[in-house]
């Protein structure tokens, strides 16, 4: 069996950490296997934040200051030279007034909320109208310095026309430019609380603003009479023409009612009743007092009737029966004293007898005179209350057939009685309109006059250039974050971090094209080497037997510095005392040989081909402890010869003669040697260009990576440009004097302060 065979184990024999370890570093999401899409945002803190913005203004600092600078220096260039304009003002007090033709007489303003009242009087000040009444007022159409725009005003916005298209036109044209000029050049300002409004206007001449501004004020007034008096006018003409139809109106309705009343006979003494009515009225009364009184005779006879003595009331008030009662009284006294004396028979006692008896028949005979007397009230009364029953009945008669008749009249009589309230209504109306046309007052009074402005109101020269700084810091912001989400690229560490979920194990600084990274490399003090030598640093606390046996180096796309990478690595750590092979399994476009000066005719595609073993295939290098297998010739089938078993043999056997194994892998692309050579490797460091790796490919490498089941223990930043990330001086400062590295990785942020002294610790 050959050496090569000899050497093949099986892939869990390997001595690598089991599938279920942390297979993509330490940071939680790396481990979920999940890498965010570049354009995910973490929720950082506000210290974070702030910082983040910082560093975005300090990184685009020349373009910010140089926007600023050219913004504000073209504003205060085009406020010097623009011509001074002055404001006029000229304060109004509009109170609000009912839209009514009259109220009651009264003329004064009403009181209330008008906001759209309010809102309406500062469109008209506004109104083209407006101006041309004010063009008319003060002839200013004859002035051509009127459309001439001040310099540096944008013509469309200053007026419609220019000074030399007005030449010529006639004097109605020139009326309706100057009102469009007017009407765009004037500002109405309420004063918010009260019904104070200021009107003004801006001019290029001081008299001329002071001019219009006041005709503006007397105008307005004006125009608002005029409105009063067009309004009272109106309705004058209306209410006289609808008062003279009413007046028609009410004399026929009058006469059909009086036409009607003398057809049908119908008499009203009072407004609410007729003369049947009030027949019927006096009859009903009549006939009540006549019923009772034949109830009171009725009585009185029939207790007369009935009585047989004289001791009722009705009989002993009779003056006559008491006269004769008391004669006869008398006689029985003198009848019974003498017949103690003389006998019943005795002449004398026969003649008082025979007068005793004569009073007796007078008694009775009276008796019957009042009883006929009572009788006889009763007979009249009865026939009376008879005779007005009928009279009531006849008269209820009549009093119905007269409101039969009286439906037509009643409705004749409420048409007059409309027609009379309508006429009077109209004609109250019509002298209120008359009286309030000839009043002069007005709801608007002119508060302040306009004065003449003292000093220019435009252009503020002080707040034009604070404006024109505002403004240029403004965009210069503005462009600097626009290009700052245009720029795509991964700059920063925390950048790098984000997108891929992984700690930063070291931060390679740009260098530029005429320095020789191999010179750099060699010098132990320069800021390559430093900076290489806090990345090996790192590697050592990535796993937990410390170093990886074998790391594969690989990036998303070429040039990123993987080559590079992988040399300086292996450098350090060969130079630290320990046995580095390094690898060049990028079977497409190697470099390794290039950069160390070796021949590249056997090489790794010899051996996976089993055209040689591996000592064949392992060649020295310059540097001690350091074993190179280059590429060798690029096969046309390199996914097929890493797929082999001939891969894990070279890495089995390589950990048995070596410390540490360097390989140095092709890009990912979309290529399917990274996930093989990750399979492999124990370990994967992956490398990103600052300023060239886009943060839309990194995610995708990853995943690539993880499908070959690699571990990846997180990013190396190259060619970082503390500048250009917005960091300054201070944080190159290190990299400069060799104090250590900035690493970014939650768990590997270290401080190197003897690079050196602790490799050979940690090797020990």
């Amino acid at each position: 069996m050959s050496t090569s065979d000899a050497l093949t184990p099986d892939l869990p024999g390997r001595g690598l950490p089991a599938a279920s370890d942390d297979r993509v570093g330490r940071n939680p999401s790396a481990r979920a296997g999940r890498y965010p899409d570049f354009e995910t945002e973490s929720d950082p803190d506000l210290a974070a934040t702030l910082r983040h913005y910082a560093r975005l203004l300090y990184k685009r600092r020349y373009l910010i200051l140089s926007i600023l600078a050219i913004v504000g220096i073209l504003g205060t260039v085009r406020t010097l030279m623009q011509t001074p304009l002055y404001t006029a003002s000229v304060r109004l007090q509009i109170d609000q007034e009912a839209l009514k033709v009259v109220n009651e007489g009264n003329v004064t303003p009403t009181e209330g909320a008008g906001t759209e009242f309010l809102r309406t009087q500062f469109e008209l000040l506004k109104s083209t109208s407006l101006a041309e009444r004010v063009v008319k007022l003060t002839g200013i159409a004859n002035d051509p310095d009127i459309f001439a725009p001040p310099a540096f005003t944008v013509r469309s916005l200053w007026g419609p026309h220019s000074e030399s298209a007005v030449v010529g036109k006639d004097e109605a044209w020139r009326i309706e430019a100057a009102a469009g000029l007017l009407a765009s050049r004037i500002a109405v300002r309420p004063v918010p609380g009260s019904r104070l409004v200021d009107v003004s206007y801006t001019d290029p001449s001081p008299d001329r603003a002071r001019q219009i501004a006041a005709a503006y004020g007397e105008a307005f007034i004006a125009a608002t009479l005029d409105k009063r008096f067009e309004a009272n006018a109106f309705a004058k003409t209306f209410l006289e023409d609808q008062t003279q139809q009413l007046k028609i109106r009410l004399e026929d309705s009058e006469k059909a009612l009086l036409a009607f009343a003398e057809r049908e006979q119908i008499l009203v003494v009072q407004e609410k009743s007729s003369i049947a009515e009030n027949n019927l009225a006096a009859a009903n009364a009549a006939l009540g007092t006549m019923i009772a009184e034949r109830i009171k005779n009725e009585q009185l006879w029939t207790q007369v009737e009935a009585a047989n003595a004289i001791d009722m009331p009705q009989l002993l008030t009779n003056s006559v029966i008491d006269t004769l009662r008391g004669k006869r009284k008398e006689l029985t006294t003198e009848y019974q004293e003498k017949l103690e004396t003389f006998k019943p028979n005795y002449p004398v006692m026969v003649q008082i007898s025979n007068k005793i008896a004569e009073i007796d028949r007078q008694l009775a005979a009276e008796v019957d005179t009042i009883k006929n007397s009572f009788e006889a009230a009763y007979r009249s009364s009865l026939a009376q209350e008879t005779n007005l029953k009928s009279r009531v009945e006849e008269l209820k008669r009549e009093v119905l057939s007269l409101q039969n008749r009286s439906i037509r009249y009643n409705i004749l009589k409420r048409e007059v009685d409309t027609n009379r309230e309508l006429y009077n209504s109209l004609l109250q109306r019509l002298k209120e309109v008359d009286v309030a046309g000839g009043v002069g007052a007005n709801n608007v009074f002119i508060v302040e006059k306009a004065k003449r402005p003292g000093s220019p109101s435009s252009p503020l020269v002080l707040r034009a250039v604070l404006l024109s700084l505002m403004l240029g810091l403004g965009a210069g912001i503005g462009v600097a974050y626009l290009l700052e989400i245009l720029d795509d690229v991964i700059v920063t560490g925390e950048e790098a971090e984000r997108i891929t979920g992984l700690p930063i194990l070291g931060l390679i600084p740009k260098f530029g094209d005429d320095v020789d990274p191999q010179s750099e490399l060699a010098n132990p003090r320069s800021e390559l080497a430093e900076s290489y030598r806090s990345l090996s640093t790192a590697l050592q606390f990535t796993t937990q037997h410390g170093l990886p046996n074998t790391l594969l180096i690989t990036s998303a796309s070429p040039a990123e510095g993987k080559s590079l990478t992988s040399l300086a690595i292996a450098r350090h750590f060969a130079i630290m005392g320990r046995k580095v092979l390094l690898i060049d399994a990028d079977l497409r476009n190697p470099s390794l040989h290039r950069k160390l000066g070796v021949e590249n005719t056997v090489g790794l595609s010899t051996y996976l081909t089993a055209s040689c073993e591996p000592p064949d295939a392992i060649i020295t290098t310059g540097i001690d402890n350091l074993a190179l297998i280059t590429s060798g010739p690029l096969p046309p089938n390199a996914s097929e010869l890493l797929a082999g078993p001939r891969l894990l043999s070279l890495l089995t056997l390589g950990r048995e003669v070596f410390d540490f194994i360097v390989i140095d892998g092709p890009p990912v692309l979309g290529l399917a040697d990274i996930p093989l050579l990750a399979h492999a490797a124990e370990a994967t460091a992956f490398v990103v260009a600052a300023g060239q790796t886009r943060k839309g490919s990194v995610p995708a490498a990853l995943r690539r990576v993880e499908m070959g089941n690699g571990r990846i223990l997180g990013v190396v930043l190259t060619k970082f440009d503390a500048r250009r990330a917005g960091y300054g001086y201070g944080y190159g400062y290190g990299y400069g004097y060799g104090y250590g590295a900035y690493t970014y990785g939650a768990h590997n942020q270290l401080e190197a302060k003897d690079s050196r002294s602790k490799v050979d610790q940690s090797v020990a």
